[in-house]
């Protein structure tokens, strides 16, 4: 049994959750996706995967063992990249997570310039504002807007924006502008789901934390900001989601006298060591365009 093959298919068949899928996509019989991760199973002596008529799921042996592999292979690609020029041509899969209103706006343009520039590169886009576990889902990159990076991320910085507190000039006609951040705990507020129903303000180099009153809250700024243009609270939100409703004048930006803590923007990585050229390369891409 040829073992980094059956590494391969084992992951395969776990990313896409079918042998059918899997067998349709390498173009051979369903059976022989199956005696190979049998024969792998019995090679191991363990089960990887549980399987019924409807479903395919891991064992705990499978999730450890899938998690193994991906760092393996990923090391012998790697390993048989550096010995090869650099200046190869990029090839091979990417997948990339990406948040949503940010991923959309600013970064899928690039994409699409890349994957243009670079036709044998599988660009494999996932647009969600939820954090993943790069190295749990197989993700070889991905691009996040935050004010704090978590502890242990290995992660390159690309650019930066800013939040603005907005409101709809209907609005404010009907309750009032408020002048100071601690204001903003009197009136309606339509907060991000993660936000913990705080707004942070950077004044004099401290952080003042001002608690709000959510009145609605969603997990996407897009919707915040409409619900925002049609008079129904104030909201915080970055720069790139609020442009068009700003330039419009549905929105007007308050509070102009009160900065709040910069936004990063960052590209993660499962680790610091061995990534995979055309990995290497779309990080280029991306830093130079987007710094």
């Amino acid at each position: 049994m040829d073992r980094f093959a059956a590494m391969r298919l084992f992951v395969r068949v776990a990313e896409l959750g079918s042998f059918s899928a899997v067998a349709q996509q390498m173009g051979v019989a369903r059976s022989v996706v199956t005696r190979q991760v049998a024969a792998l199973e019995q090679h191991l002596g363990c089960k990887l995967m549980a399987r019924s008529t409807r479903s395919l799921t891991l064992t705990s042996a499978g999730a450890a063992y899938l998690e193994k592999c991906r760092v393996i292979l990923n090391l012998v690609e790697a390993a048989e990249t550096d010995i090869a020029s650099e200046r190869q041509t990029p090839r091979g899969p990417i997948r990339i997570s990406l948040p949503l209103s940010f991923g959309v706006k600013r970064v899928a343009p690039l994409l699409l310039e890349f994957a243009r520039r670079h036709p044998e590169v599988t660009l494999d886009m996932d647009y969600s504002d939820r954090r993943v576990n790069l190295i749990e889902e197989g993700i070889d990159l991905s691009i996040r807007v935050t004010r704090q990076l978590a502890s242990g991320d290995v992660a390159r910085r690309l650019g930066g924006c800013v939040n603005r507190v907005v409101a709809a000039p209907d609005y404010l006609a009907r309750h009032g502008c408020p002048h100071h951040p601690r204001e903003l705990a009197h009136h309606a507020f339509l907060g991000y789901t993660l936000s913990n129903s705080m707004v942070s303000f950077d004044i004099d180099g401290q952080l003042l934390n001002v608690p709000v009153r959510p009145h609605l809250t969603a997990n996407n700024g897009e919707v915040l900001a409409e619900a925002a243009a049609q008079g129904m609270g104030i909201t915080s939100q970055p720069d790139f989601i609020v442009e068009d409703w700003l330039a419009s004048g549905r929105l007007e930006v308050i509070l102009r006298d009160f900065a709040m803590p910069p936004l990063g923007v960052y590209a993660l990585l499962p680790g610091n060591k061995q990534i995979p050229h055309r990995v290497r390369v779309l990080l280029e891409f991306l830093a130079e365009r987007m710094g």
